[in-house]
């Protein structure tokens, strides 16, 4: 059956139901992924998914069901599904089916070149990947991983306001762990990074940047506990602002699961920090024109010179506040239910150089990496305990690698403390959102080591 058909057929049926309002979303994804071990393809895998969501207002509650298949027997099945959801659903504040923005922004996530890449030559880029970091040094004894992702996702949406929208983008990225080893000490680095153009992937310079960095780290110690000035290079800082991105949210400030809640319109950091969610960021591996509601996309300062300016809504957090919807709402499956997230989440960008950002610091430690984010953060307080390594500063050089190491504090302390932002944005591994940032110059964090 067709996609049209189907969609008059369980439009009419929901109707005849009782439904006041229906929306079928639909979702389609294809994902090749290419790992390599020793010049060898180790793991080849191609994954296709996508499926039809159906929702509708029943008697004042929003059910759901979904499909994957579009017959007869599955337009009965979506709307007695979604009435039997509905009827069980106690909450009375619900997403409403949207009838539509006055505009929207033109936007083309799509890159014929890169779709036109051939499964060869990303093979041979993920092999060149490979080979330019065993290469870059005698030290370095595997690259433990090492692999290329390119996918292509469709979204669609219909509902019975006369709403009827589409999409399509694509994206494609990389990463590899190197290890190396030098009189028995073992070290490791991992480096990521997406584009939507082919070309613009360095083999070279990310192998070397990523054997630079495990290098870099043999003869690592512990530093004395103590207050440090930090910067948090880009990857270390986009990877705290991942972990605490759901305070952001409006849904978790509703159920107190946020630490910005009564702070709207409030100085929650110094005026050098603005962070923006932008659904239309070039290149941005979750850019979209709409919502998973239909909504516009727009780009947002949530944080603007310091204030905090708004939460991410989609359209219920945004009725329950009285304000309109940012565009937030998220679907991350045909098979989920709406909820907020961010799209493309960064701290913007300020005016200084890495170099130049050392010569500030003077002395103190370069955070490098921080692990694990899910189990020391915790969004409520805002307090994070982080295992790091990095490096250590003296008078503006560079003079030691350093590893065991605890780094801690409060996220929305931090802010207050930010004494720089260099220019050097980047992004961390896609899980959702795309969350990036650059190295941030703090002028005292807890450090416990040795």
């Amino acid at each position: 059956m067709k996609l049209d058909e189907f969609k008059n057929k369980t439009f009419a049926m929901a109707k005849d139901k009782g439904f006041d309002a229906v929306e079928l979303y639909n979702q389609s994804a294809n994902q090749v992924q290419i790992k390599v071990f020793q010049g060898q393809v180790d793991d080849f895998a191609r994954a296709d998914t996508g499926g039809y969501s159906f929702r509708g207002l029943f008697n004042g509650r929003m059910g759901y069901a979904f499909t994957e298949i579009l017959d007869g027997e599955a337009v009965s099945m979506v709307v007695e599904d979604a009435k039997a959801n509905a009827l069980i659903i106690d909450e009375t504040e619900q997403s409403p089916i949207f009838g539509g923005s006055e505009k929207y922004p033109q936007y083309d996530g799509y890159s014929p070149e890169l779709a036109a890449v051939s499964t060869e030559d990303q093979i041979d880029f993920t092999r060149e990947l490979e080979a330019k970091a065993l290469a870059a040094d005698k030290r370095v004894k595997t690259v433990s991983n090492c692999a290329f992702v390119y996918g292509e996702s469709k979204t669609g949406l219909v509902n019975s306001r006369r709403l009827e929208l589409s999409q399509k983008g694509n994206g494609c990225y990389c990463w590899l762990s190197v290890v190396v080893v030098d009189q028995g000490e073992t070290r490791s680095a991992f480096k990521f990074k997406s584009e939507r153009d082919f070309a613009a992937l360095d083999a070279n310079a990310l192998a070397e940047e990523a054997v630079g960095e495990a290098i870099g780290q043999l003869g690592a110690n512990s530093v004395a506990s103590g207050a440090y000035p930090v910067i948090l290079r880009n990857q270390a800082a986009a990877s705290l602002l991942a972990a605490f991105a759901g305070i952001f949210s409006a849904e978790n400030v509703h159920k107190n699961f946020s630490l910005l809640k009564g702070k709207l319109g409030r100085q929650i950091a110094n005026s050098q920090i603005t962070i923006i969610d932008d659904p239309l960021l070039p290149d941005g591996l979750y850019s979209t024109p709409f919502d998973a509601e239909g909504v516009a996309a727009r780009r947002k300062a949530i944080v603007n010179d310091g204030t905090l300016e708004t939460y991410l809504h989609n359209l219920k957090s945004a009725a329950r506040d009285k304000v309109e919807s940012t565009g937030n709402a998220v679907k991350h499956s045909y098979k989920s239910e709406v909820s907020v997230a961010p799209t493309n989440l960064f701290f913007q960008n300020g005016g200084a150089g890495f170099d130049q950002l050392v010569q500030t610091l003077d002395s103190g430690l370069i955070i490098t990496e921080l692990q694990g984010t899910h189990a020391g953060t915790n969004p409520v307080s805002g307090d994070f305990s982080l295992a790091a390594n990095g490096y250590l500063v003296n008078k503006g050089e560079i003079v030691s690698p350093v590893d065991q190491i605890t780094v801690a504090g409060n996220f929305l302390e931090m802010f207050h403390n930010v004494e720089a932002v260099g220019n050097d944005l980047d992004f961390g591994l896609p899980g959702g959102s795309m969350i990036g940032s650059p190295s941030l110059l703090i002028n005292g964090l807890a450090i416990a080591g040795k």
